[in-house]
């Protein structure tokens, strides 16, 4: 088989190698942008599936949270917020495996 540059170097494709059709889309435009108001299916669990199996039967260890970053980008006068969002979320669930026990104790 030919490498990638032979093929680009030969006269009959040298016109897909110019063509911007054929151009390779830039990571910053890839990725669709989400406002603020939808940030929260970043982590909520509502929006996560855990999936056991591919399509073929294949285990595999995989959520759809990863395909959401994958996918979606906060937009960036929202991404500043989504970090310290993020950071916030985290103290929350610490708080509240920390309130359980103390709740439980007093049962």
């Amino acid at each position: 088989m030919s490498s990638q540059e032979e093929i680009l170097s030969d006269g009959r494709f040298s016109r897909v190698a110019r063509d911007p059709r054929f151009w390779e889309m830039p990571e910053k435009e890839r990725k669709i942008k989400i406002d603020k108001r939808f940030r929260a299916m970043f982590h909520d669990k509502k929006f996560k599936l855990k999936y056991t199996v591919d399509k073929r039967g294949r285990p595999v260890n995989y959520t759809s949270t990863e395909n959401l970053r994958k996918f979606y980008a906060l937009s960036e006068s929202d991404s500043d917020l989504s970090e310290d969002d993020s950071k916030e979320h985290a103290e929350k669930k610490k708080k509240k495996k920390r309130a359980k026990p103390k709740g439980k104790a007093d049962s």
